[in-house]
């Protein structure tokens, strides 16, 4: 009787697959991008003069737009976090509501939103944070984010980045584990990044 020895997989082997994997997907990714990007449409002086409103809702109104959508955060996430899925997506008010679920769903992750003061029933979890003329409320339902619950936070777009930072601050106080912040675009001026906690990845280039 002869005994064989059991071969092992060829170290180069796996890192050229993982290296070939990784090019396809961000190949991907840049290619869904272009299809996105064409789809916005910007307005002048909205909603005050000197304002350039970046519109989003074209993607939605088209399946194919939308699904690339879901599909080029999808991809992001899975190689941002080396395949770790979030337990939890984080979508703030309003447009995040767009997207969060979708998201959601596709990663087998409990979608949960952050509303204003005031829209949520039961107890709430309350944080204050700074808009450019005072200050707001944002509210998560208590026992939404379980501790150690890995959480991903999506919105449409960062702007001065206060109220992504409430959101965080409610995950941080609810014990979750925040991952990072996912938007679709971003005003670059308004350094609205500095203030987050956590990554922040913009999927599409903003007004610089």
């Amino acid at each position: 009787m002869s005994f064989s020895t059991p071969t092992q997989p060829d170290a180069s082997a796996q890192v050229s697959g993982h290296s070939t994997t990784h090019a396809s997907s961000s190949a991907e990714l840049a290619s869904l991008k272009v299809g996105l990007r064409a789809a916005l449409r910007q307005f002048p002086d909205f909603p005050s003069p000197g304002i350039l409103f970046e519109d989003i809702l074209p993607i939605f109104a088209d399946p194919k737009l939308h699904e690339s959508l879901i599909r080029s955060l999808e991809l992001h996430i899975l190689d941002a976090y080396g395949g770790q899925k979030p337990d939890v997506i984080v979508g703030l008010e309003a447009r995040g509501f767009l997207m969060g679920p979708s998201l959601a769903l596709r990663l087998g992750a409990s979608f949960v939103p952050v509303r204003k003061q005031g829209k949520l029933p039961g107890p709430c979890v309350t944080q204050a944070y700074e808009k450019e003329y005072g200050q707001d409320f944002f509210q998560m339902q208590e026992g939404a984010i379980k501790p150690g619950q890995k959480v991903i936070v999506v919105d449409d777009i960062i702007a001065t980045g206060g109220s992504a930072w409430a959101g965080g601050e409610m995950i941080r106080k609810m014990g979750g584990d925040l991952l990072g912040f996912i938007f679709i675009l971003e005003l670059e001026f308004l350094k609205g990044r500095d203030k987050l906690p956590a990554p922040v990845y913009t999927l599409l280039s903003g007004q610089a």
